[in-house]
């Protein structure tokens, strides 16, 4: 522990000697354009593999990057960065090599974390033909990595909190990535939603006045 507490010093001081008013800026506002929804896994940390700083982006982490509809906690996070950060980009990121989509994709009980993944496993379940034709296990791996982005992609643009967002005339697009471990690389799957009309009639909702 105390060579974390080490590392933070040095980090610190670091940052102050590159740019004496870092801290302080930093410190009276938060105004990131950007909404990361990833995976929690500790080799994908959102600032770092996109190259900013610290305030650039406001991040939710959990488990396959899956976005819930009975998830408080993801509802409460996107409703505090679509309506009072003004967020301008939601970025749904996964990950090839994802441990929650290889357990979607096998038959051993985990226990608790079973219940979370149970939508990554309807996912699996929906595209199982497709994913059957798939020319290997890693192969079918990395299919359900970013079928599972684009339809998380989907559950965020669905939600009344973007749909009001669009409604009240605010610029808000939700993206769909995928990060490559194993070379660092980030890539866009091409699925882009930006406004209510292209999520499908029976989503949509009147906006609450």
């Amino acid at each position: 522990m105390e060579e974390l507490f080490a590392r933070n010093r040095a980090w610190a001081q670091k940052r102050i000697e590159a740019d004496p008013d870092f801290f302080a800026r930093l410190s009276r506002q938060q105004a990131p354009r950007y909404f990361w929804l990833g995976c929690s896994d500790s080799r994908v940390p959102a600032t770092e593999i996109l190259g900013l700083d610290p305030g650039s982006v406001f991040v939710h982490r959990n488990i396959a990057n899956l976005a819930q509809h009975t998830d408080l906690n993801f509802l409460a996070v996107l409703q505090f960065a679509v309506e009072y950060l003004k967020v301008e980009h939601i970025i749904v990121t996964g990950h090839y090599g994802c441990g929650g989509v290889r357990a979607a994709l096998g038959t051993r009980q985990l226990g608790l974390v079973d219940y979370w993944l149970r939508s990554l496993r309807d996912i699996h379940e929906r595209y199982q033909n497709l994913l059957e034709d798939a020319p290997s296990p890693e192969a079918r791996e990395d299919l359900l990595v970013e079928l599972n982005v684009e339809t998380q992609v989907m559950n965020v643009a669905r939600t009344p909190i973007v749909q009001n967002a669009w409604a009240r005339g605010q610029s808000l697009t939700v993206h769909g990535w995928i990060y490559g471990v194993q070379d660092g690389i980030l890539r866009d799957l091409g699925y882009k939603v930006s406004r209510t009309e292209e999520i499908g009639e029976p989503h949509q909702f009147w906006p609450l006045r």
